[in-house]
């Protein structure tokens, strides 16, 4: 027991840090504690320090660590996943070995399979390529979604890939292409998660979600003996906490780390995956994207500001004519901030997609709508105002994801 303690505190803490520093910077969780805390260990304490080092050595130890985490976390590199597959086969492999025996063969039968699928679904994962755009793609890619020209809009130029973005696409700065219909990049896998590949990735976290709940019961089958209670207040119908606690240490005696820590390790970090899961769960359903959330957030932010503006853009159109055909435009300099971004609808590659809208968002810095075109636009505060042509509905989104669209 004393031995194990130190390994369970550790498993303990670095599975609270992973759940903080991965979904602490979720735009749902930016408001509540662990997206402080999320702040406060990536932020402020990186602050805190880098203060500290200027001090005592004039930066140079910040000035190594920042290297060093520039080259772990923003390029790409396969260290992170060598961690998360070592991890996965150490932990498999000890449990294994001094479990196999202790477990009736029914019990065992799934462990082929569900020890299989997170590798096969990482390995299908990371090697994935399809959704790189190149300049054989191209073409193919600009039919796969329309324009919604609020968080997508036409004539919108990747100039480090040197080519047109098609709509919901976005470039990676770690992968260096644009990726369709990007979600976006995974250190797990060292690879975007994008059109084909996100739905292995969701294989890949329910997988391991079900691997780790199902390890967690076989310890608990393998220890259940050492559980069991014998205390007079147990007999009479009454737990404490002391009897609890005395029946976990000794099936942590009895289990070790192989049984008792891989056990306790499986049911405590088989909330990231679920998490996760269920995170992406409700991405699907509100049909969108880790990436368009983001956005969908900043509008939010601007809306809750007063500075978000929403009118017709076929109105929009017609206003713009009018004003270009008077000569007014020309003279003012007025026009429609939404329509003067390149846009040239003549040229737009026209989409066949179930859901339509009218609508074009801007943002002013005074909260006042577009100057000479007040009456056209009207002030939005929440986004169940916004049409969002993606959302084709929970069950048709979700059919598209398993079809790799």
């Amino acid at each position: 027991m004393i031995a194990l303690k130190p390994v369970l505190i550790a498993i303990f803490v670095l599975s609270l840090l992973t759940f903080i520093v991965l979904f602490g910077q979720l735009p749902a969780l930016r408001r509540t504690p662990i997206g402080w805390l999320q702040r406060l260990l990536c932020l402020h304490l990186p602050s805190g320090l880098q203060k500290i080092d200027s001090t005592v050595t004039n930066g140079r130890l910040i000035e190594g660590s920042t290297r060093f985490a520039t080259w772990l976390f923003y390029e790409k590199n396969p260290v992170v996943l060598i961690i998360y597959l070592s991890l996965l086969t150490g932990a498999s492999g000890l449990f294994l070995r001094e479990g196999t025996q202790k477990i009736p063969f029914l019990l065992l039968l799934p462990l082929p399979i569900l020890l299989g699928l997170p590798y096969w679904s990482t390995y299908v994962t990371v090697v994935s390529n399809a959704d790189h755009i190149t300049a054989e793609t191209i073409e193919a890619r600009l039919y796969d979604y329309p324009y919604d020209y609020i968080l997508f809009h036409p004539d919108t130029f990747c100039t480090t890939c040197n080519r047109s973005k098609p709509a919901r696409s976005k470039h990676c700065s770690l992968c260096k292409v644009c990726v369709a219909k990007c979600d976006h990049h995974c250190p797990w896998v060292n690879n975007c998660l994008g059109r084909a590949n996100y739905r292995y990735f969701l294989l890949l976290l329910l997988s391991l979600a079900v691997l780790q709940v199902y390890g967690a019961y076989l310890a608990y089958y393998i220890l259940r003996p050492q559980l069991q209670y014998t205390s007079p207040r147990f007999i009479e119908g009454r737990r404490t906490w002391s009897d609890v606690g005395t029946g976990m240490v000794r099936a942590i005696n009895a289990g070790g780390l192989s049984i008792a820590g891989v056990g306790l390790l499986a049911a405590s970090t088989a909330t990231l995956p679920l998490g996760l899961l269920a995170y992406h769960c409700y991405l699907i359903w509100a049909g969108s994207t880790t990436n368009e959330s983001q956005k969908w957030a900043d509008w939010q932010d601007d809306m809750m500001d007063g500075y978000a503006f929403i009118a017709s853009r076929e109105k929009l159109r017609t206003h713009n004519r009018l004003r270009r055909s008077n000569g007014t435009s020309a003279a003012t300099g007025i026009e429609n901030p939404a329509l003067t971004l390149g846009v040239n609808e003549a040229n737009e590659v026209h989409v066949p997609w179930p859901i339509n809208s009218d609508q074009v968002i801007v943002r002013t810095s005074d909260g006042k709508p577009p100057q000479g075109q007040e009456a056209l636009w009207k002030q939005v505060w929440k986004l169940e105002d916004v049409v969002n042509i993606y959302d084709l509905g929970g069950w048709q989104n979700f059919k598209a994801i398993l079809m790799g669209r």
